[in-house]
Parts: structure tokens; C-alpha cells; sequence
């Protein structure tokens, strides 16, 4: 059997933590569902958590797994077809870590088998920190062309969704949060803080995928006792990713102890 493989895609430095989006549990049958059920009977045999079915990476495989059996080849790539991470994308995935299996063979349980033979496959197949698997497979010529996707999914959250988040986490540090967040969200879309400010402060802008922590340059500023109130302020990040992050600025102001 001819496979093809490569390492995963790139993988963000944090992961998000956020709520799972919904997922459709209409796994198809067939070659499909023998690849996902082989998938977690592999993690289940690992204590692993289960994949979950994601529509939106099966159906971009379903359209990298057409290409690969009108070419009748395999590759994570054609001339003129966007990356797989990018795939995901316009299917409507969104994720912080991305990864794809690939293969050619005459049965799905004998593509799953190469698969966990092989490190790269096995490693995506059995990867704790990836939730979500698309599968798809399409024939040509009696031979199967299959393609597993897999992600850590991610939920879309507004600006201000993401605003609340990171606000909880500085109130439990005992900071006042101020109601007007407008110097924030002028330093997160611009990089500078607001002029005029009559109190000394201190400002971090970072791009986060885990809104469930802080910087680690902020925690020590916070640590440090000298400021007492902040605001928050997110914006949507300036460079197009396929990666969902968050483009956030937190200032720290003395204030008053209270």
C-alpha cells in the first residue's frame, strides 16, 4: 500500500480553553465511520479522550479527498489548492492546533493499520491534545483515498465575550475593573496607549489562545502590588491566521487600594 505522510501542521504555543462549539453527530457509515470508531477504540485502548465528529473538518476532507482520487495520487497539497489548515478554515473550523492523515489503500481497516504503523499517523491518531476528527474517503479504480482531519476545536466568542473573560481573572486577583474600557481597546487595535492618562500605568498587548490564564509578564506586574485597577479591551487581531486567536491589552493603573 503507497502512503503518504508528513508531520502535523503547525500547533499554537497555548492552547484555548473555551466552550466546545456544537457538533453534529451524524458520523456517516461506511469507510468513514470504520476509520473514526478505529480512531477511538485506539485512544480508548490509551486513556485517551474520545474524538468528537466535526462537520466542518469532514467536509473539508470530503473536498481534499475528491482531488486526491480525480488525480488518483495522494499529498497534503495540489498546485493551486489552498494548505489543509486553510481547508479547515473556509469549511468553517475553528481551531488552535491542526493536523491531517492521508492515504491510499484497498480497505479503510487497512489504511487505519498502516496508519498506526507509521509515527507521524500514529501520532496524530493518538495526540491528547487534539478533540475533533472529519473523516473522509473517496474511491477510484477500487482503491480508497482517505484523509482524516483533526483539530482542538475552539468556540467563537465576541469581543466582549473575550473582554468578560480576561476581566474575571484580574477581579479574582483583586483588581477594580474600570466600566469605560475605551483606553484598552484603543491600545489593543493600535498598540499605544490613549493619551492624557493622570495616572501612572502599565500596558500588555498579546495575542492569547487560552483565555483561561494570564501572561505571564503580567501576572509578576500584578504581583508586584503597585497597581489596583485595569481595563480590558479586545480587537480582532491584525493578521489573517486559520488559527483562532484572540488579539487582547490590558492596562494597569495604581489607582487606590480599596
Amino acid at each position: 500500500m503507497r502512503i503518504f505522510f508528513k508531520s502535523a501542521a503547525l500547533v499554537l504555543a497555548a492552547l484555548i480553553l473555551l466552550p466546545y462549539p456544537a457538533f453534529s453527530q451524524g458520523v456517516p457509515s461506511g469507510p468513514e465511520r470504520i476509520l473514526f470508531d478505529s480512531a477511538n477504540r485506539e485512544r480508548e485502548a490509551q486513556g485517551l479522550t474520545a474524538l468528537r465528529w466535526d462537520d466542518s473538518l469532514a467536509d473539508a476532507a470530503r473536498r481534499h479527498a475528491a482531488v486526491m482520487a480525480k488525480r488518483n495520487t495522494i499529498a497534503h497539497q495540489f498546485p493551486g489548492e489552498p494548505d489543509f489548515s486553510a481547508r479547515a478554515k473556509a469549511a468553517g473550523a475553528r481551531f488552535s492546533a491542526i493536523a491531517e492523515n492521508v492515504a491510499e489503500g484497498p480497505a479503510a481497516e487497512d489504511i487505519h493499520a498502516s496508519w498506526m504503523k507509521s509515527p507521524p499517523h500514529r501520532r496524530n491518531l493518538l495526540d491528547p491534545e487534539l478533540d475533533s476528527l472529519g473523516v473522509a474517503v473517496a474511491s477510484q479504480d477500487g482503491q480508497l483515498f482517505a484523509v482524516e482531519d483533526f483539530s482542538r476545536a475552539v468556540s467563537s466568542l465576541s469581543l466582549k465575550e473575550q473582554e468578560s473573560r480576561v476581566s474575571a481573572l484580574l477581579e479574582a486577583r483583586r483588581l477594580r475593573l474600570h466600566n469605560d474600557n475605551d483606553d484598552a481597546r484603543h491600545a489593543c487595535s493600535s498598540g499605544a496607549a490613549a493619551a492624557g492618562q493622570r495616572q501612572a500605568f502599565y500596558l500588555l498587548r498579546y495575542s492569547a489562545t487560552d483565555l483561561d490564564k494570564l501572561p505571564q509578564p503580567l501576572e509578576q506586574k500584578i504581583q508586584t502590588g503597585e497597581y489596583h485597577e485595569a481595563s480590558v479591551g479586545a480587537c480582532l487581531p491584525a493578521k489573517e491566521s486559520p488559527f483562532s486567536t484572540c488579539q487582547m491589552a490590558v492596562v494597569l493603573y495604581e489607582g487606590v487600594n480599596r
